[in-house]
C-alpha cells in the first residue's frame, strides 16, 4: 500500500467538502415550480410542468385530430405534441402551440402554473367558458393567442401581471365587458386583437401608454364613446382598426401624424368632421383608408396623392361634396377607389378631369361613383382607364349623353351599371364585346332602339337590367343563349311583339323576368313552364290574350305571378296549385271567367290577391287568404256571392234549396256509387288475374310515362346499338349506362340500364322514378322518360333515359388518371366553387322545396354530371329517401330503419349507429364533397389510414397551411391573398358541414346562401 503525504490527504478531504457543498448548491438552483393544493397552500416540486399539462388534458372534451394522444406516460412530457421546453432550464415548458386542432372544452387554471411559458397558442379551437385568471401567473409570457374559439365572459384584468407580453391576441370570441384599463400598463405590448367580440364601454384614455404598439384592432365590438386624443402617441401603430362600433365624435387630430400607419378601418361607426387637408403627407405610409359608413363632410383632400403608396381609398356612405381630386390619377397603385353614396359634384370638364387622370392608374380595378351629384357627359376618357377594371359603377348620378364609344376596350369588366341617369341614344352593339360581364344595369334612362343582338354574346351574364328606358321593336331572341342568367327585367319600355320562346327555355332563370309595362301581344308561351325555378314572374300590363297556360302550374317554386292588366280570358287554371309558394297573385284587369277555384284557400302562403275586374262568378271561399279582406282584391266582379262580411257581398242564392236537397241525393247517390266501385273493383280483379298468367312485349306503365313520351325495349336497343360496349359511358353499383342516340328526332340520351339480378336493383329504378316525376331544377339531371316491361325472352327490363350531358362526371374531373380520361385543362377555382354552388342548390331545392322534403344519401362526385357550360347536376337517386314530417322514409321499401348503403367515406357517421336518414346526413356528404374538390384527394385514398381522415387531413391545415393542402393541379389567380381567402371560406363551410355532431351542422339553405356570398367576395361583386 503506498501512503500518501499528510498534505495530500487533507486536500483529499477538502475536495471532498468542496464537491459536497457544489452538490447542495446545485440541486438549490434546479428549477422549482409551484403547485396550488386543495387548501390553497403553494408547495413546490420539480414535475409541476408535467401535472399542469395532465390537468390541462383533463378539461378537453373534445380532440378529433387525436392531438394529444402522445400526451401518455410512455414519451417524455417534453416530447408531447406541441410542447416545447427550454435547453437551459430542464423540463420546463416554454412553448405550448395547439392551435387548429379542433380541440375543445374548457381551459384548465393548471395553466397558470407553466411559469415559464413564452408562447401560449390555443387559436382557432373550441374552448369555451372564462379565460381563467390564473394566466395571470405567466410573467415570462411574450404570445398569448386565444383568438377563434368561444371565450366568454370579461377579459381577465390581471393579465397586466403578465409584463412581457408583446401579442395579445383574443379576437373572435364571445367576450363581453369593457376593455380593462390595466392592459395598458403593458408597455411592450406590440399587437392587441380584441375585434369581433360584444365589448362595450369605451377605449381606455390611457391607451397612449402601450408605446410599442404597432396593432390595434377592436373591430366588430359595441364600443362607444369617442377616440381617446392619447392615442396619438403610439407613434409606432401601422394598423388602426376600429371599424363595426358605435364610436362618435371626431378622429383626433393627433392620430393623422402617426407617420408609421399603413392601414386606418374606421369604418361603419358615427365618426364626423372632416379629414385634414394635409392627410398624405403626414401619413405618407398610408396604403389601405377605409372610411366608410359614417359622417366625414367636406371636400376629398388632395393630398392623399402624396400617399404613393396607397391601393385602396375606400370612403363611400358619408357626406363627402366638392369634386373628386385629379390628383388622384398620380397613384399608380390604386386598386379601388370607391367614393359612392356621397355628394360629390361634376358637372362640367373641370368637375370630370379626375377620370381622365385616373387613366394613369394601371392597376385600377374597382371604380365606384354611385349616387352623387356628378351630372353632365360622361368623357371618352372612360373607355381608356385601366384594362384590368373589372367594377364600373357609375348610378345615380344625372349623367347624360350617350355610351362612348370604345367602351369595348374595358374588356375585363364583369360589373358594368349605369342605372338611374339621363343617358340617351341607342345602346351600343359594341357591349356584346365585352364576353366577361356578368351583371349590366342601363335601367332608368332614356335609351331607344332596340335590344342589341349582340347581347346574346354576353354568356357569362347573370343579371341584365333594362327597364325603364324607351326601347322599341321586339325581345330580341338572342337573349336565350344567356344561359347563366338569372335576373331579366326588360319592363316600363316599348316593346312589341310575342314573348319569345328562347328566354323562357333559359335554365337559370331563376329569381325574376319582368317584362311588365311593354305592348307585348300574343299568348304566353307554354314553354314557361320549363322556368321551373322561378321566383317572380311579372307581365302584368301587356296585350297578352289566349288561356292562362296549365304549365305555369310546373314553375312550382313562384313566389310573385303578376299577370293583370292583358286580355286573358278562360277560366284561372287548377294547375296553379302546385305553386304551394305564391306569396302575391294578381290576375286583375283581365277577361277570366268561371269560379274562383278552392285551391286558392290552400296555398298558406298567399299575401295578397288580385282577382279584380274580371267576369268571375259564384261563391268566394271563406278560408286562407279569403280570410282578410284586406289581402283580396274582388272589385269588378258582379256575379260573386258570399265570402266573408267585410267584403260586403251579396249572398249566394238557393244555398238552403242545396241543403234540403241534399239528404235526397244522398239517397240516391250513394246507392248508385257504390254499386259502381263493387263492379269496377271486380272488373280490376279479373284484369290483374289475367295480366298475371299472361307474358307479352306490352309496356308496364309507370307514372314517368304519364308525364313523358313512351319508349320500348326495342327503341332503345336502336338507340344504343344493341348496348353496344363502345357506347357504355358508365356503370353503377345496380346498373350500367350507355350512350344513344332515340329516334325520331335523333336526340342523344344516357340510358341507365337496371341490372335487376343484383339485390336492391329494383327498389332502386322505383326510387329514382318516384323523385324524378317530381323533382325539377337547373342542377338536377334531367329524366326524359322511363322503360319498364318485359322483353322479347320474356325477363325484366327497366330503364330510365336522362338528357345526355357531354362534359362527363365530376369523379374524371378530379380523378382523371382513375379512368385514363384527360382534359386538357384542370378545374379552376371559380369553376370549382361554381360546382359546388350548384350542388348545394340543389339540395336546398331537393330539401327545402319538395314535398316532401327528398334526401339524396349518395352524394359524391361520380354522381354529379357536368355540361358544356360547365354546370353541375347531380344525378342518381337510386338511394334517395322522403322525409316524412315524423320520420325518414325510404323510397325503396317504405322504412325508415333500412340500412343506408351510401359510398364509403361520403357517408354521415351516425347512419352507421342507427341507419336513420336525414337531411343532416347529405351535408355531411357535401362537406366530405368540398374537401375533395380542393384536395384533389378522395376520402378513401390509400394515405388515409391509422386514424388519419380526408376531413383531419384538412382540419390539420385550417387555416394557417391551407395552400399546402389544395390539388396542385388547380390553376389559381394571381391574387393569392384573395385565392386563400376563398380556400379558407370554402373549407370553413367543409368542417362545419362534416362536423361528427350533427347539430352543430349547417342546413343546405344556409350553406347555399353562404356559398353564394363566397362567390362575390371573391370575385369583388360585394361593392358596398
Amino acid at each position: 500500500m503506498i501512503s500518501l503525504p499528510r498534505e495530500s490527504m487533507e486536500l483529499q478531504q477538502i475536495l471532498k467538502i468542496g464537491l459536497i457543498l457544489f452538490f447542495l448548491w446545485s440541486s438549490s438552483c434546479l428549477p422549482v415550480a409551484s403547485v396550488v393544493d386543495a387548501t390553497g397552500a403553494i408547495r413546490f416540486r420539480n414535475d409541476t410542468d408535467h401535472l399542469s399539462l395532465l390537468a390541462f388534458k383533463d378539461q378537453i372534451t373534445h380532440d378529433p385530430l387525436n392531438a394529444l394522444s402522445s400526451w401518455n406516460d410512455t414519451i417524455q412530457f417534453c416530447n408531447w405534441k406541441g410542447v416545447t421546453c427550454s435547453w437551459k432550464h430542464k423540463q420546463r415548458v416554454v412553448v405550448l402551440d395547439l392551435g387548429s386542432l379542433g380541440l375543445g372544452g374548457s381551459l384548465s387554471p393548471s395553466i397558470g402554473n407553466l411559469t415559464f411559458l413564452h408562447r401560449l397558442n390555443l387559436g382557432s379551437n373550441s374552448f369555451f367558458r372564462e379565460i381563467p385568471l390564473e394566466l395571470g401567473r405567466l410573467r415570462r409570457l411574450k404570445n398569448l393567442n386565444l383568438s377563434f374559439n368561444s371565450f366568454q365572459g370579461e377579459i381577465p384584468s390581471n393579465l397586466t401581471y403578465c409584463t412581457e407580453l408583446k401579442i395579445l391576441a383574443l379576437c373572435h370570441n364571445q367576450l363581453t365587458g369593457k376593455i380593462p384599463v390595466e392592459i395598458t400598463s403593458l408597455t411592450k405590448l406590440g399587437e392587441l386583437y380584441l375585434g369581433s367580440n360584444t365589448l362595450t364601454g369605451v377605449i381606455p384614455t390611457s391607451i397612449g401608454n402601450l408605446s410599442s404598439l404597432t396593432l390595434l384592432s377592436l373591430h366588430f365590438n359595441h364600443l362607444g364613446g369617442s377616440i381617446p386624443d392619447d392615442i396619438g402617441r403610439l407613434t409606432t401603430l401601422k394598423y388602426f382598426l376600429v371599424a363595426a362600433n358605435n364610436l362618435t365624435g371626431t378622429i383626433p387630430s393627433k392620430l393623422y401624424n402617426i407617420s408609421s400607419l399603413q392601414e386606418f378601418y374606421v369604418t361603419a361607426n358615427k365618426l364626423q368632421g372632416r379629414i385634414p387637408s394635409d392627410i398624405g403627407v403626414t401619413l405618407p405610409s398610408l396604403q389601405f383608408l377605409k372610411l366608410s359608413s359614417n359622417q366625414f363632410d367636406g371636400p376629398i383632400p388632395t393630398t392623399l396623392a402624396n400617399a404613393s403608396r396607397l391601393e385602396v381609398i375606400c370612403i363611400p356612405d358619408n357626406h363627402f361634396s366638392g369634386r373628386v381630386p385629379s390628383e388622384l390619377g398620380r397613384l399608380r397603385g390604386l386598386h379601388l377607389l370607391n367614393v359612392e353614396l356621397n355628394h360629390l359634384e361634376g358637372g362640367d370638364a373641370k368637375g370630370w378631369e379626375f377620370l381622365d387622370s385616373l387613366t394613369n392608374c394601371s392597376q385600377l380595378t374597382v371604380l365606384s361613383l354611385y349616387d352623387n351629384m356628378l351630372g353632365g357627359m360622361l368623357p371618352n376618357s372612360v373607355v381608356n382607364l385601366s384594362s384590368q377594371l373589372q367594377v364600373l359603377n357609375l348610378n345615380i348620378n344625372n349623367m347624360s349623353g350617350r355610351i362612348p364609344h370604345g367602351i369595348e376596350n374595358l374588356a375585363n369588366l364583369y360589373w358594368f351599371t349605369f342605372d338611374d341617369n339621363l343617358f340617351a341614344g341607342a345602346i351600343p352593339e359594341s357591349i356584346g364585346k365585352l364576353v366577361r360581364l356578368q351583371r349590366l344595369g342601363l335601367s332608368s334612362n332614356r335609351f331607344t332602339g332596340q335590344i342589341p343582338i349582340s347581347l346574346g354574346n354576353l354568356t357569362l351574364l347573370t343579371e341584365l337590367y333594362l327597364d325603364q328606358n324607351n326601347l322599341q321593336g321586339p325581345i330580341s331572341p338572342s337573349l336565350g343563349k344567356l344561359q347563366h342568367l338569372s335576373i331579366l327585367d326588360l319592363s316600363t319600355n316599348r316593346l312589341t311583339g310575342t314573348i319569345p320562346k328562347e328566354i323562357l327555355s333559359l335554365p337559370a332563370l331563376s329569381l325574376r323576368l319582368n317584362l311588365s309595362d311593354n305592348s307585348l301581344d300574343g299568348s304566353l308561351p307554354l314553354e314557361v313552364g320549363r322556368l321551373k325555378n322561378l321566383h317572380t314572374l311579372d307581365i302584368s300590363r301587356n296585350m297578352l290574350s289566349g288561356n292562362i297556360p296549365s304549365t305555369l302550374g310546373d314553375c312550382q317554386i313562384l313566389e310573385y305571378l303578376h299577370l293583370g292588366n292583358n286580355f286573358f280570358q278562360g277560366t284561372i287554371p287548377q294547375y296553379l296549385s302546385n305553386a304551394r309558394g305564391l306569396q302575391e297573385l294578381d290576375l286583375s284587369r283581365n277577361n277570366l271567367t268561371g269560379p274562383i277555384p278552392t285551391f286558392l284557400e290552400d296555398l298558406k302562403q298567399l299575401q295578397m290577391l288580385n282577382l279584380s275586374f274580371n267576369h268571375l262568378e259564384g261563391e268566394v271561399p271563406v278560408k286562407g287568404v279569403f280570410e282578410n279582406a284586406t289581402q283580396v282584391s274582388i272589385k269588378g266582379n258582379s256575379r260573386l256571392c258570399g265570402g266573408v262580411p267585410e267584403l260586403h257581398l251579396p249572398a249566394c242564392p238557393g244555398k238552403s234549396y242545396k241543403k234540403r236537397k241534399w239528404p235526397l241525393l244522398l239517397k240516391i247517390v250513394i246507392p248508385i256509387a257504390g254499386a259502381i266501385l263493387c263492379m269496377i273493383l271486380l272488373l280490376s280483379f279479373l284484369i290483374l288475374r289475367r295480366k298475371r298468367k299472361s307474358k307479352n312485349n306490352a309496356p308496364i306503365v309507370h307514372p314517368l310515362e304519364d308525364q313523358f313520351p313512351k319508349v320500348s325495349h326495342s327503341d332503345l336497343i336502336r338507340a344504343t346499338d344493341g348496348f353496344s360496349s363502345t357506347n357504355l359511358i358508365g356503370r353503377g353499383g345496380y346498373g350500367s349506362v350507355y350512350k344513344g342516340i332515340l329516334s325520331p328526332h335523333q336526340t342523344i340520351v344516357a340510358v341507365k340500364v337496371f341490372n335487376l339480378q343484383n339485390h336492391g336493383a329494383s327498389k332502386s329504378f322505383l326510387a329514382e322514378c318516384e323523385v324524378l316525376k317530381s323533382a325539377r331544377h337547373r342542377n338536377l339531371v334531367k329524366v326524359m322518360t322511363c322503360c319498364s316491361m318485359v322483353d322479347v325472352r320474356g325477363h325484366d327490363f327497366k330503364a330510365l333515359v336522362f338528357e345526355f350531358i357531354p362534359n362527363g362526371s365530376l369523379e374524371k374531373w378530379l380523378h382523371p388518371e382513375l379512368d385514363g380520361h384527360h382534359h386538357t385543362e384542370s378545374l379552376s377555382l371559380l369553376q370549382r366553387l361554381n360546382i359546388a354552388i350548384d350542388v348545394a342548390d340543389a339540395g336546398d331545392y331537393l330539401h327545402n322545396n319538395c314535398q316532401p322534403s327528398i334526401v339524396h344519401c349518395d352524394l359524391k362526385p361520380s354522381n354529379i354530371l357536368i355540361d358544356n357550360e360547365m354546370i353541375a347536376h347531380v344525378g342518381d337517386f337510386g338511394l334517395a329517401r322522403f322525409m316524412s314530417k315524423a320520420t325518414a322514409i325510404s323510397l325503396a321499401d317504405k322504412s325508415s330503419s333500412i340500412r343506408i348503403k351510401g359510398t364509403l367515406g361520403y357517408i354521415a357517421p351516425e347512419y352507421g349507429a342507427s341507419g336513420q336518414v336525414s337531411t343532416s346526413g347529405d351535408v355531411y356528404s357535401y362537406g366530405i364533397l368540398l374537401f375533395e374538390m380542393l384536395t384533389g384527394k378522395s376520402p378513401v385514398d390509400d394515405m388515409f389510414k391509422d386514424g388519419l381522415s380526408l376531413r383531419k387531413f384538412v382540419e390539420m391545415a385550417f387555416p394557417e397551411r391551407v395552400m399546402a393542402i389544395v390539388d396542385p393541379l388547380m390553376p389559381l389567380a394571381e391574387d393569392e391573398s384573395k385565392t386563400r381567402e376563398c380556400l379558407i371560406s370554402m373549407i370553413r363551410i367543409g368542417l362545419s358541414c362534416s362536423n361528427g355532431s350533427v347539430k352543430e351542422r349547417l342546413n343546405i339553405s344556409n350553406v347555399a346562401t353562404t356559398m353564394h356570398a363566397i362567390r362575390d367576395a371573391y370575385l369583388g361583386t360585394q361593392v358596398h
